[in-house]
């Protein structure tokens, strides 16, 4: 006879907002007597509704718009420029220009009462969004479990982030360097909000397709054995998240590209449009852009025809990135090979959109499946913050190793001892079964509180 133990989450918030509902289900002995093979799942709220095709491809197209070009490069450098642009050189004095011919390098801008080298104000900008983004990710951002605050949270951001970046047609001066500063600040925080509470909404939209909802039924009428059901249900997240990835690739990539080869005098100044290396340029980014659609839907292809799990697909194109900076730590001891040639930068380009395309969705499945159910956004906020943090933090390092070396192939090293620490790690010490269980019955426990 079979055990159900259902714990109905109904706990209630301070302003009596129930959280994103979900039940969880131990079935410890089924009428064939599953015995070890039996798994610890997370089942739907009798409320949550089926998610359509349509409400799939609204979040797909979610993913299309979702683009850090804007608020993270374009903002940036026009921020950067404009200070630049406004500060003087300070071995020769006030009222020189940093972009002389006879500039030292050197460039200043007025900072309190003092000045601050441009390189600096960057950082400080870094710092002020990584500060605010630990708040923001640590505080309301588990708010956005409670009821149906997270859709209006991902909403807000989203519509500041378009703010800040359409503002930014207003800085027309270099006097404007601190709006710039301002809403290259606003943009980022809010580019890296939209990134978390979209993918928080994810682990909720995968366990309610007809898919998952029929695998979930298939296991409790005892069809499909434990193993199969965690499998099947893991392809099925790697699905949702292969495609969105993909068409996030194709409109990122492919729109510029379009653009660039009608005209590319309409995105470079004319005088290197006419360079060869700008055609070059387009065909590279072709290249990836067209790699990393093959290699997404060809891993998922992989994973699907021959039922590899999840964790060895995401092993598999952290092996590959751990070989890109091995590639290039070899150009420290030879000149022969290394990305010292042309040849090898267009090889790495379609290496690096074939395996590293498949990287984001394996990834996202992943840390869906070892979050707890539920608490997606807590979860998916602390993911987050480490995320930001990281493409903050390690430019920087490997720009002083570079700095001090005055080598550029010594940053090489770094990464790839960080990398292979990294793979070596999720390998042999994270165990996805044992993590999913230990996910549930946190939830479970914290119902309890």
């Amino acid at each position: 006879m079979s055990a159900e133990h259902e714990i109905e989450k109904q706990n209630i918030d301070p302003a009596g907002a129930r959280i994103a509902g979900v039940s969880y289900s131990k079935f410890d002995e089924l009428p064939s007597g599953r015995g070890r093979d039996s798994v610890l799942i997370a089942d739907v709220h009798k409320d949550d509704p089926l998610v359509t095709r349509k409400e799939l491809w609204c979040y797909y197209l979610y993913s299309n718009g979702d683009c850090g070009v804007g608020p993270v490069g374009y903002t940036q450098v026009l921020f950067q420029s404009l200070a630049t642009t406004a500060g003087y050189d300070p071995v020769v004095g006030p009222g020189s220009s940093c972009t002389a011919q006879n500039a030292s390098g050197k460039c200043v801008v007025p900072w309190g009462s003092g000045t601050k080298s441009v390189a600096s104000v960057v950082l400080a900008a870094n710092g002020i969004s990584f500060g605010i983004m630990t708040i923001m990710f640590t505080t309301i951002g588990s708010a956005g479990d409670y009821g149906t605050f997270g859709r209006w949270l991902l909403f807000v951001v989203t519509v500041v982030c378009w703010a800040a970046q359409y503002a930014c047609m207003a800085l027309t001066s270099p006097s404007h360097w601190r709006l710039a500063m301002v809403l290259y600040i606003v943009g980022f925080v809010t580019y890296g909000a939209t990134l978390v509470f979209y993918l928080a909404a994810f682990p909720r939209l995968a366990r309610n397709t007809p898919a998952s909802r029929s695998l979930r039924q298939r296991y409790k009428d005892n069809e499909i054995s434990g193993k199969e059901y965690e499998l099947r249900e893991s392809q099925e997240k790697s699905r949702i998240c292969s495609i969105s990835t993909a068409s996030h690739v194709v409109h990122n990539n492919v729109g510029y590209l379009i653009t660039c080869l009608l005209n590319p005098a309409l995105l470079l100044p004319p005088a290197i449009s006419s360079n060869p290396r700008v055609n070059n340029y387009v065909i590279f980014l072709l290249s990836q852009a067209i790699a990393s659609v093959v290699g997404t839907f060809v891993f998922w292809r992989i994973q699907r025809y021959w039922n590899i799990s999840t964790k060895a697909m995401f092993f598999v194109t952290n092996v590959v990135t751990i070989l890109i900076p091995l590639w290039g730590m070899s150009g420290v001891w030879t000149n022969k090979f290394g990305f010292h040639n042309a040849w090898e930068f267009w090889v790495y380009n379609v290496v690096f959109g074939l395996f590293q395309a498949p990287y984001y969705p394996f990834s996202q499945v992943m840390m869906a499946e070892l979050s707890p159910p539920g608490f997606d956004n807590m979860f998916f906020g602390l993911f987050g913050l480490s995320n930001r943090a990281a493409s903050m933090i390690g430019p920087n390092i490997i720009q002083a190793i570079i700095d001090k070396t005055g080598n550029n192939w010594q940053g090489f090293p770094f990464l790839f001892a960080l990398c292979t620490t990294a793979s070596l790690i999720i390998w042999f010490v994270v165990d996805m079964k044992k993590g999913k269980e230990h996910a549930l019955k946190w939830t479970s426990a914290m119902q309890r509180i």
